[in-house]
């Protein structure tokens, strides 16, 4: 009798529970898309605390958030921000000015540098990007060295960044963690490819044979562990679903910016609005008018 497949499909609270105290988390996203929020949050409601976070080569609010609501020790990312809406996420630099976290510098290409180093087993990934710059004096790990063959060149070695676990928002997933993107993948794939275990976050729990009908689509494959939030992504943009809330987004920016000059009294009333006891309770307090009307037409080439 063949053994029957395992099934991985958790809860947005009991997925979250796994991450613990003082691990390394990757998170997922680029910009304004594809955040997996819904498991960001539930990690801020459960009092998660002293995470290293490995972000995406363009961070979001995401990381502002965790930052803000007190669950980082130390940062890897090259940016964190939202571009026009906010240029430098508030938190971020409020705590990283005052040295509340740590701050691992690199460049965007020295990130993935690190990324491929882990999801292939090396010791460390030799990157030329950085090389007379400012970032190895400011980044001890980063090792510059003369090229051995060509014995002219400068190079960096960039250390392997591994995570406990990664956090990915995919469009959707079937029981068995097999999930796909329904638009650009930017770095997810090698987020999850460098940390040990696999959390994904779907706006769809759907039948194995809908992954089975166009393989070349999945992007993580068997994850540990899925959970399905439909406006999981929420205020940020889930290709195939929904836009990004501009209004939403410009009221965060607005209450972490009070929180960076010192109102703190804004920022936890913004917490308190907002972190709510589930991600459905949470989705009550953008609204469904609002919610529809965010709603995009997923356009997939089969």
């Amino acid at each position: 009798m063949s053994k029957k497949r395992k099934e991985v499909v958790a809860s947005v609270k009991d997925a979250a529970a796994q991450i613990k105290d003082g691990q390394t988390v990757a998170i997922g996203g680029f910009g304004a898309d594809n955040h997996p929020m819904a498991l960001v949050r539930e990690i801020i409601r459960k009092g998660t605390k002293n995470l290293t976070i490995i972000a995406s080569a363009t961070a979001g609010l995401e990381i502002d958030l965790l930052i803000g609501a007190g669950c980082v020790k130390k940062l890897i990312a090259p940016y964190v921000g939202q571009e026009m809406y906010c240029p430098i996420g508030h938190n971020y630099r409020k705590y990283a000015e005052s040295k509340q976290i740590e701050v691992w510098e690199c460049s965007e290409y020295i990130l993935y540098a690190g990324l491929f180093a882990a999801a292939s087993g090396q010791e460390f990934f030799a990157w030329r990007g950085g090389v007379g710059t400012s970032i190895p004096d400011l980044n001890p790990d980063l090792v510059q060295f003369t090229d051995p063959i060509g014995k002219t060149k400068k190079i960096i070695a960039v250390p392997p960044l591994r995570a406990d676990w990664a956090i990915i928002h995919v469009g959707w997933s079937d029981v068995y963690g097999n999930g796909q993107h329904l638009g650009a993948r930017f770095g997810d794939r090698w987020l999850a490819r460098a940390a040990d275990r696999i959390l994904t976050q779907a706006e769809r729990i759907v039948p194995n044979s809908v992954i089975r009908r166009n393989p070349f689509m999945t992007t993580i494959a068997y994850a540990d562990c899925v959970v399905e939030a439909p406006y999981g992504g929420h205020p940020y943009a889930a290709h195939g679903f929904y836009k990004e809330d501009v209004e939403f987004i410009q009221d965060y920016v607005r209450c972490s910016e009070a929180n960076r000059k010192g109102d703190t009294a804004t920022w936890d009333e913004y917490l308190k609005r907002h972190i709510q006891p589930d991600h459905y309770a949470y989705l009550d307090t953008v609204g469904i008018k609002k919610l529809l009307g965010l709603y995009t037409h997923p356009i997939v080439s089969w």
